[in-house]
């Protein structure tokens, strides 16, 4: 009985350890064993070569989220949200300060040019004054209603050059506009007198607009002030010009004045707006004065 038992016992011990080479074997050859083992190596496996390979790889949204919180969120989202506030207040009033400095220092240039200007052309207005009431019988200054920035009405004042009913027979001349579009032009206006042919030509007739200059209603430099008649007629992009305080010089009034069509006057003033600075002031102004001496394009 003893010597069965120790046998059994001793034939238990061989097989396990054939079992154990066998498997063994089987595991240096890259074959798992039996089923439980197969079952237990392959996560090892698995885990192995997620560990040899680091972190899983990301999805592109959870990347992007990241990198929107690292520059938007850091310090949590109360920071955040103060950050943010903080920034766009910055840019808000930073942009109020450059655009109001801007107009600050256009407004400065028009009150003490136009204020030394119409002392120091105190003369020439008087005897403008004088021919313009020997030559025509009728008030000296014209005042017309003019359309000024983003629609606002204003009373224009200028050197009379023509007869006292030239509004009246404008309509009778329709059909001779030379300037097309919604402006009318004619080169050999019949209304015009000859003083105010000479005023027109060296645009002696616009300098009375320095005092709308100084009371706010226009600028030196700017597009031209249309009538109401006008405005009615533009189509919507033709109201682009409108986005500035009129002037009494512009881009198209140093580059053929009259002879420009409307069209091309719209594009040369939006250009002005769009690209407007101190400088860029300073240099329309420079041209005007060649410009006005040499009096091309003017009728």
């Amino acid at each position: 009985m003893e010597k069965s038992c120790s046998g059994l016992m001793r034939s238990e011990t061989v097989s396990e350890r054939n079992g154990a080479a066998v498997s063994g074997e089987r595991q240096r050859n890259g074959r798992p064993g039996n089923g439980e083992d197969a079952g237990d190596s392959r996560p090892e496996r698995q885990g192995s070569s997620v560990e040899s390979r680091g972190s899983p790889v990301r999805k592109p949204q959870s990347v992007l989220l990241e990198q929107l919180y690292t520059k938007y969120a850091r310090g949590g989202s109360r920071v955040a949200r103060i950050r943010g506030v903080a920034y766009f207040l910055f840019k808000k009033y930073g942009w109020i300060v450059v655009t109001e400095s801007a107009y600050f220092i256009k407004r400065v240039l028009d009150i003490c040019v136009s204020l030394v200007m119409l002392v120091l052309l105190a003369p020439l207005f008087l005897v403008t004054a004088l021919a313009i009431k020997i030559e025509s019988p009728g008030p000296v200054f014209y005042l017309q209603t003019r359309v000024g920035k983003w629609g606002k009405l204003f009373t224009l004042y200028k050197f009379r050059s023509m007869i006292v009913d030239a509004d009246v027979l404008k309509k009778t001349l329709a059909d001779r506009n030379e300037a097309g579009g919604v402006i009318f032009k004619i080169k050999k206006d019949p209304r015009v007198t000859r003083v105010g042919r000479f005023i027109r030509k060296f645009s002696i007739d616009e300098l009375p607009q320095l005092y709308n200059v100084l009371k706010g209603d226009m600028s030196l430099v700017g597009p031209r002030p249309p009538v109401p008649s006008e405005v009615d007629e533009y189509e919507y992009a033709d109201r682009r010009r409108l986005d500035a305080i009129p002037g009494i010089t512009c881009i198209w009034q140093v580059s053929g004045r009259s002879e420009i069509d409307f069209k091309g006057q719209v594009r040369l003033d939006v250009q002005y707006i769009e690209n407007q600075s101190f400088w860029n002031d300073i240099k329309i102004l420079l041209k005007t004065i060649p410009a006005v001496l040499l009096g091309k394009g003017a009728y």
